[in-house]
């Protein structure tokens, strides 16, 4: 089963862990009370689901994202629900993992256009008509 197989079936749901606690954002009276932000941690050393190699490239490309132990931490708090915010957690994650594994095109070399020329050989040659046009001698 590739990676990319792995994230679309979020097979790493298991190895997920969270943690509730008090919010900062919309609730009013009830921002007080109610533990409605999420914080969800993996473990990406500790993780069975990840190659040799697919760990080094969630260090190379997250490294400044973990902390010493190699966790990563996303928040989630903008939903007054806890459970919206677990899953808005569990969203950002699966999506981290897709940039960190998706391949990035190659780019192709390409020469300007006939038209472009044209177009950019006409501009030069208004541009230093209106120039002339300046000089004293005319």
């Amino acid at each position: 089963m590739t990676i990319t197989e792995r994230i679309k079936n979020e097979i790493f749901n298991t190895e997920l862990t969270f943690l509730a606690s008090r919010s900062s954002g919309p609730g009013g009276q009830n921002v007080n009370k109610v533990n409605s932000r999420v914080t969800l941690f993996f473990n990406v050393p500790n993780s069975q689901y990840l190659s040799e190699e697919e760990k080094t490239k969630v260090f190379e490309k997250y490294g400044n994202r973990l902390d010493k132990d190699g966790t990563i931490q996303i928040d989630a708090q903008t939903s007054r629900s806890q459970i919206e915010n677990k899953k808005i957690a569990i969203r950002k994650f699966y999506e981290l993992m897709e940039k960190v594994f998706k391949k990035k095109k190659k780019r192709i070399a390409t020469r300007p256009g006939k038209a472009a020329k044209e177009r950019r050989l006409k501009a030069k040659r208004v541009r230093s008509e209106k120039k002339a046009m300046r000089n004293k001698n005319f």
